[in-house]
């Protein structure tokens, strides 16, 4: 596969459900899309259409506009050329469609909020003026506490908490309003490998259940690779799209960045190396 191709494999309806009750019509597409920052191009002939119940990484170095995606998609950062539809609509800010679940950063140890204060923000938090709880509100807080794993610290200070028990509250965040895509950028950032396990197996269950698609920007691949149906890798202005066995290949990546890349196997992981800009290598043990 050429470095800028697109590449759809025909996927079997979403995982985890009968086929016949899922939605069938994409949950997310980008047609044309090019994006600027100042003079330089981010990239550029960006089509991607995703369906219900997809995972996509999306991997690349730093500064080459996976963030930024994202926040084209969220309607926050306006594209230079082509359109975005999310269920159909274009693509505005505060769309209920869409879960957003940012890097672990941690929260200052006196912060007066709750843990379950936190999660209250993504059931109220749409509201304008002050969020008055409604009724239900807080049976469904308490269920999507629950959910991530966090009702034995709910009533905790949040400011208290370890970096992925507040991740897993933002996570709960995000799903709310029941997404029907869910936006990861960067989520298991400076989180240790059994609390990177407890957040991908969250994701990957709303998937899996709901029929939730997913775009994981990520810098390590290892975490999800057994989750990802497709992965967008975007370096130099150019980007390749497809399958893990597709992109992660010495050829591709050597073709997209426009100098020697070397997948490696040691022992079962396959280590990225040669890429420029020191940009940190990417390991996983499944993809051929």
């Amino acid at each position: 596969m050429s470095a800028g191709a697109n590449a759809h494999a025909a996927r079997p309806g979403a995982p985890g459900a009968d086929p016949a009750e899922r939605p069938t019509a994409p949950v997310l597409e980008i047609s044309g899309a090019a994006l600027h920052r100042g003079e330089r191009e981010l990239w550029a002939g960006l089509d991607l259409t995703v369906d219900p119940g997809e995972f996509i990484a999306v991997l690349g170095p730093s500064g080459s506009g996976k963030t930024t995606l994202l926040r084209s998609i969220l309607g926050l950062q306006p594209l230079s050329a082509g359109t975005i539809r999310v269920g159909g609509d274009r693509v505005h800010r505060g769309n209920a469609r869409i879960g957003y679940i940012p890097q672990q950063r941690p929260m200052a140890p006196d912060t007066s909020m709750r843990a379950r204060d936190v999660v209250a923000l993504g059931v109220q938090g749409s509201r304008f003026g002050f969020p008055v709880p409604r009724r239900g509100d807080r049976a469904r807080v308490d269920a999507l506490i629950e959910g991530v794993g966090a009702a034995h610290y709910a009533d905790r200070p949040v400011g208290l908490l370890s970096g992925g028990e507040q991740q897993r509250l933002r996570v709960g965040q995000a799903l709310a309003d029941a997404p029907s895509l869910l936006l990861c950028d960067e989520p298991l950032s400076n989180l240790d490998l059994a609390h990177q396990r407890g957040i991908t197996d969250i994701i990957d269950r709303e998937r899996r259940e709901r029929g939730a698609a997913v775009l994981f920007v990520t810098h390590d691949i290892n975490p999800i690779l057994g989750r990802v149906d497709r992965i967008l890798y975007i370096a130099g202005g150019r980007f390749v799209l497809g399958t893990p066995d597709e992109v992660l290949q010495s050829r591709v990546l050597t073709e997209l960045y426009g100098t020697p890349v070397f997948v490696l196997r040691a022992g079962d992981r396959l280590v990225v190396v040669g890429v420029p800009d020191a940009e940190p290598h990417h390991e996983h043990g499944d993809a051929a």
